[in-house]
């Protein structure tokens, strides 16, 4: 996932550092896809994907271990709230 994350982050410095108004693009409706434009589009498949594949398996986690997972969501919710209510 931090591989990913680092991918998505170049990706986007890549294309701030690419955009660079041009007047000789269409003039019409119809959006300009580049090979930067399809790039990142695969980049956020790719995290879509990662994402999805997360949830699927931490909702099979706590399919088989539902005690345990209640209880640990019950202590990192009692951890978040001690920090949290702390000045």
């Amino acid at each position: 996932m931090k591989s990913l994350q680092e991918a998505v982050a170049l990706s986007q410095q890549q294309r701030a550092a690419a955009a660079a108004p041009t007047n000789n693009g269409p003039t019409g409706a119809e959006p300009v896809h580049t090979a930067d434009d399809e790039e990142w589009h695969a980049d956020l498949r790719a995290l879509a994907d990662e994402v999805t594949l997360f949830f699927e398996e931490a909702e099979k986690n706590i399919s088989q271990h539902p005690t345990s997972s209640v209880v640990g969501a019950l202590l990192v919710g009692i951890l978040i709230g001690r920090l949290l209510g702390r000045h």
